[in-house]
């Protein structure tokens, strides 16, 4: 485990934070410089004036995302305030350059007022080629993100709903492959009713899991029927009329266990109750509702995912948002839609499902892990390269096929072009 004085010494010492800029052009000359600026950039206006879709061939737009948040909901911290959460947008940037190659501007709206936070965005958003919302709460988050995709013609996409959906609900895929089960008969419990959960069971509901099979839990028990307290719109979608009031009474012979709340809410005893072979993933960070270890001391058959990369099966969203972005940028996308992200989803289940052809830098990295597809090994890992040549190619695709891409591409010269991508992007 990392150290508090090494994470401080890592975000401090030589220049501070995580970013800089860095010019794509040659400026070491007059000439560099007045082509730069003035008198020659003046000629890429005027293109653009005319055409605004020139601003792709002329500027950074298109490889350009900005990611945007209040910072009232920051991994288990809560709502720190837009400085406190500074670094944590500046840690989304660089992932999404080490994996797609895409550039971020960090963001941070010091607003919790949902108007404020929707027009701040409206207006700075010819400046990007995608807006990704992080860390802001719930139940804001869902009209926030609302009013943007209908607003806007670029895509909008809230990592803490749409990517936790994506990279679980791949997860889970597996897991019921794995365990022979019927998605349409699966019965899943959620602990967690916030934007994540929310997402999550709207994803899974469109691979196949029934409503009448599924029951959330928030800090008050199942969300019930006629439950009188702690209700908004998007749980009374999820209310279910039932007689379970816990969440111990709601895992008793539950196939699902999906995490999205805080340490230690499972019990032994709950795991215990489960039907059998059932699927855990306790994805609170940075502690697991129930660790990997006490759910072996009471079921041998269980798959156990975590949020944690020191245990098997992390469920990171960092398998998501860089390459569904990647794809949605590369067309040109007006959205990131429902079909964009289920062929997201479809692109990890393949992945996995390739077991032992992992690459080998993935086996050196992850010395230790077992890279057979099957109880210990659901979803790939981070630095799997294969997760930018499968997923952002179905992104693009599914961009095209539904008629929210600017700009069609040759699908599989474009996979290529990622092939050599992600040899450049794992140079030192």
């Amino acid at each position: 485990m990392i150290t508090r004085e090494q994470a401080l010494a890592y975000h401090s010492q030589g220049r501070p934070g995580k970013l800089k800029i860095t010019p794509t052009k040659p400026t070491m000359s007059q000439e560099d410089l007045s082509l730069a600026y003035t008198p020659g950039v003046a000629e890429p206006c005027r293109e653009i004036a005319q055409n605004p879709d020139a601003v792709f061939q002329y500027t950074a737009k298109g490889n350009l995302v900005a990611v945007v948040s209040n910072c009232t909901a920051v991994l288990g911290l809560g709502n720190i305030g837009p400085l406190a959460g500074k670094p944590v947008m500046e840690g989304k940037a660089v992932l999404f350059k080490r994996f797609a190659d895409i550039d971020v501007f960090d963001i941070e709206i010091d607003s919790i007022d949902v108007d404020e936070i929707v027009r701040a965005v409206q207006l700075i958003a010819p400046t990007f080629g995608g807006i990704n919302l992080e860390d802001i709460r719930a139940p804001e988050c869902f009209e926030i993100t609302r009013r943007l995709v209908e607003s806007l013609d670029i895509p909008v996409f809230h990592d803490d709903q749409h990517g936790t959906a994506i990279v679980s609900a791949a997860a889970l895929l597996n897991a019921i492959a794995i365990t022979d089960r019927d998605i349409s008969t699966t019965r899943a419990v959620f602990s967690g009713a916030g934007a994540a959960a929310i997402a999550c069971a709207r994803l899974y509901g469109e691979f196949g899991l029934r409503p009448e099979n599924l029951l959330l839990c928030d800090s008050r028990g199942v969300i019930y029927t006629g439950r009188p307290d702690g209700m908004n719109p998007q749980k009374l979608e999820f209310a279910r009329d039932t007689s379970r009031r816990t969440l111990a009474d709601a895992l008793a012979g539950a196939d699902v266990f999906l995490g999205l709340s805080q340490a230690n809410l499972v019990s032994q005893e709950m795991v215990k109750s489960m039907a059998p072979n059932p699927i855990i993933f306790a994805m609170a960070n940075p502690d697991p509702e129930i660790t990997p270890d006490d759910v072996a001391t009471v079921r041998s058959d269980a798959i156990m995912a975590t949020g944690r990369s020191d245990f098997p099966n992390q469920v990171n969203n960092v398998l998501g948002f860089p390459f569904i972005f990647r794809g949605a940028l590369d067309v040109r996308a007006r959205k990131i839609n429902d079909e964009m992200m289920r062929a997201a989803v479809l692109g990890l289940v393949e992945i996995a499902r390739l077991g032992e052809d992992v690459p080998r830098s993935v086996r050196e990295t992850y010395p230790n892990d077992s890279f057979e597809f099957g109880p210990r090994y659901i979803i790939p890992k981070p630095f799997d390269p294969r997760v930018l040549t499968f997923v952002a190619p179905a992104v693009a695709a599914a961009a095209i096929d539904t008629g929210v891409a600017r700009k069609k591409i040759d699908i599989s010269e474009y996979r290529r072009r990622l092939e050599r991508m992600s040899e450049d992007l794992a140079r030192p």
